[in-house]
């Protein structure tokens, strides 16, 4: 026990760092299921944190592999803080650690202590099939960032996964979590135990696997969200009521299945500095292998009766990016009809990230909410390739707008970096424009303002 903890708490000592990025907004490692929070004007986000499976260890082999949770946090939704590994499955006593079962968590702020939710395989098996059961555990902290302490026991009376907690504005605290259909509890005020007996939540889909509840209330609305295969994979769904326990009433749908074809999708929603948001899923970095996937955020919006407009993934994601910042215009907020495409830099790293490739004469990239802090910019950064040579333009605002800079690529196979003067840039938020001035194939992977 002690060697774990000795190298539970030097990850954590070294583990922070910083990560610029949009959809998805980890680059560094696979992520899934965001739990994300508003602590102290900053967002932090508790994913599970998907990995290889190693050779003949976790449930079986191609399935979903967890050892560990990382925090992620952030002030303006752009640029993202890696605080390490907050807890590891190696010290929780009571966990089946051969499993890699370390699912999707939560973590709530209670009376200055935080309390992380996390359900995993546990050493207890089913009386009837052998198997081990899944429990959800809490381990407490000082701080968002941890590190977390785990109670030596899960939570007595709960066996599920997926658990989600809800304070109400009266202060009572409920446990949501999924496990075939989607229980609620009370919570006592000690946050570890049940004050209630679990009640299953009634008038839900019957068919298809339901999981992944997120509670959140908005002008006496209390919106019970969460994934649901309706037909093939996943898709995010949403009832309303009056009451934290239901009766709920199924509305409507938040997300469509992924286009990429991942298989699940798991979800938080949360408003900060007067937006909405939906923190999600999906397998960009891992397109042939859905247990890899990678978590996003896309700005969520309701309508006057508070039903929830639904939201249609994208790559550029939202906040903005500093023009000193690398612009990964591949994660883009607009392209031309034809001539465009995206792909990974390596394709044996994908996260190396992407590349845009403009094929044909006035094709175009838009990518919005860059950041002008001042006008003193006057130069172009640019990584970029073109095997025949090619011509650039960077526009602002308007494709019809004249070129703030061209830049003249030279031929070749290999990445070039090219410096150029910018002309008429002015303070303040800006969209900007690559476009291609003849019909040569160009690679770009980022540029930056200097």
């Amino acid at each position: 026990m002690f060697r774990f903890g000795s190298i539970f708490l030097i990850l954590w000592l070294i583990g922070e760092k910083i990560i610029f990025s949009q959809n998805p907004f980890i680059m560094n490692q696979f992520t899934a299921d965001p739990s994300a929070h508003v602590f102290g004007g900053r967002v932090y986000v508790y994913p599970s944190h998907d990995i290889p499976a190693p050779d003949g260890k976790g449930l079986r082999k191609d399935w979903f592999c967890m050892e560990d949770y990382h925090v992620f946090s952030s002030d303006n939704l752009t640029e993202w803080t890696d605080h390490g590994v907050i807890l590891s499955q190696y010290v929780v006593p009571w966990v089946d650690t051969t499993t890699y079962s370390f699912w999707a968590p939560d973590c709530i702020e209670r009376n200055g202590k935080y309390y992380l939710y996390f359900p995993a395989l546990s050493r207890e098996k089913d009386s009837v099939s052998g198997r081990n059961l899944f429990r959800i555990g809490v381990a407490i902290a000082d701080r968002p960032e941890g590190p977390f302490t785990p109670l030596p026991q899960p939570i007595k009376g709960v066996m599920g996964i997926d658990p989600c907690v809800f304070v109400d504005n009266d202060g009572q605290a409920y446990l949501y979590w999924s496990l075939r259909h989607i229980f609620v509890a009370k919570l006592k005020e000690n946050m570890t135990e049940l004050a209630s007996d679990p009640q299953i939540i009634a008038n839900l889909p019957e068919k298809g696997l339901k999981e992944g509840p997120w509670v959140f209330e908005r002008n006496g609305w209390y919106y019970l969200t969460f994934p649901h295969v309706e037909h093939h994979i996943e898709r995010l769904e949403y009832a309303m009521s009056k009451s934290p326990v239901g009766p709920f009433q199924w509305t409507g749908v938040i997300m469509d299945e992924s286009p990429m074809n991942c298989w699940t999708n798991h979800h938080s929603i949360l408003e900060f500095k007067g937006q909405w948001y939906l923190f999600y899923h999906q397998n960009a970095l891992s397109p042939h292998f859905d247990k890899n996937r990678s978590i996003c955020i896309d700005s969520l919006f309701f309508n006057a009766d508070g039903t929830i407009r639904k939201v249609v993934p994208t790559h550029r994601g939202v906040g903005l990016t500093k023009a000193s910042r690398r612009i990964e215009i591949d994660r883009y907020s607009k392209i031309s009809d034809s001539d465009v495409s995206i792909a990974f830099n390596d394709s044996t790293n994908t996260f190396d990230g992407w590349k845009a490739i403009l094929h044909g004469k006035k094709a175009w990239i838009q990518y919005n909410g860059v950041d002008f802090e001042s006008k003193n910019y006057k130069n172009l950064t640019i990584r970029c390739s073109a095997t025949h040579g090619g011509v650039v333009e960077i526009k602002i605002n308007r494709l019809d707008s004249p070129p703030i800079a061209r830049i003249v690529i030279q031929p070749g196979s290999q990445w070039q970096v090219i410096k150029s003067k910018v002309s008429a840039l002015k303070q303040g938020v800006i969209n900007l424009i690559v476009t291609t001035a003849d019909d040569r194939k160009v690679e770009i992977d980022w540029l930056s303002f200097e």
